[in-house]
């Protein structure tokens, strides 16, 4: 039972690690998962066994939610865009009492006010970087050490909470061309077309491989900080938590939005606060 709720907790992740403005490890935060999930794969190499077995129901949930729904996440966010918008929030907001408990105990001081200013300010601030002109892939040797070096990157700030690493990708101009080549390399694997098997593989394998160095050596910045500096790092993690809607709403059109939408929205954010504490782990 415990091996399906994780994996359902993968699904949720995968999903919200592609979908611009909202954040996968925002996603791990919320359902209280996040620092079982960074002292597996920062213990990889001592405890491989332990690790996996950690992993394993996530990265099948995550592999489902990235392949399999992407699709239709994608298509309610284009038609529903703000009652699917407060589902996420819900989602995330749903995880507050198991991540208010980690800063109680004494009144805030005035620097973890300041760290929490500072990330809520540095989420909302992302919102203006825009969409980068799109870029077109290839399997040159110089694309390929540049996948490598953009998957690294949008593997930090996957883990990193409220940070959207596919908000990062289209601002880069790398999002779409990655997204296109993961479904043609799923619909290469249908129709069992190997020449473009091998060409997708070409460009997400690189891809691949820099999201996993990335995730590493993240979790092991955050496992230090979590050591180290506990309370503080969880006053940055919720200012990244609380810009999490802006993140979201930032430039969706919600001009239409008529009063059973909202009431709609509202219905769908009580739902994702109960999801997510059906999800939670104490």
């Amino acid at each position: 039972m415990e091996f399906v709720k994780d994996m359902i907790r993968g699904i949720a992740i995968g999903v919200a690690n592609i979908i611009p403005g909202v954040s996968g490890g925002t996603m791990m935060v919320a359902m209280g998962i996040y620092d079982e999930m960074i002292g597996a794969v920062t213990g990889i190499f001592r405890h491989m066994k332990q690790s996996i077995r950690t992993l394993f129901p996530y990265a099948v949930g995550m592999g489902i939610g990235i392949v399999g729904l992407s699709f239709v996440i994608g298509y309610l966010f284009e038609h529903y865009p703000f009652q699917t918008a407060l589902l996420f929030i819900g989602l995330i907001f749903g995880g507050l009492p198991l991540l208010l408990p980690k800063v109680k105990g004494r009144r805030p001081k005035p620097a973890e006010l300041l760290v929490f200013a500072l990330f809520f300010g540095l989420i909302v601030g992302m919102q203006f970087l825009g969409t980068g002109k799109e870029k077109v892939l290839s399997l040159e040797p110089e694309t390929v050490f540049v996948l490598l070096f953009i998957g690294l990157v949008a593997a930090a700030t996957m883990v990193i909470p409220g940070v959207s690493g596919s908000m990062l990708l289209m601002a880069l101009g790398y999002y779409t061309p990655i997204i296109d080549h993961i479904n043609a390399f799923i619909v290469a694997l249908v129709m069992a077309d190997f020449g473009t098997l091998i060409y997708c593989a070409g460009i997400l394998v690189p891809f691949g491989i820099g999201v996993l160095a990335g995730a590493f050596l993240v979790a092991k910045l955050i496992e230090f900080l979590l050591k180290n500096h506990e309370r503080m790092t969880y006053f940055a993690i919720l200012g990244l938590l609380f810009s999490s809607p802006v993140a979201i709403l930032s430039g969706m059109d919600l001009s239409g939005t008529g009063v059973w939408a909202v009431l709609a929205g509202i219905l769908l954010f009580g739902v994702g606060m109960i999801a997510a504490s059906l999800l939670g782990k104490e």
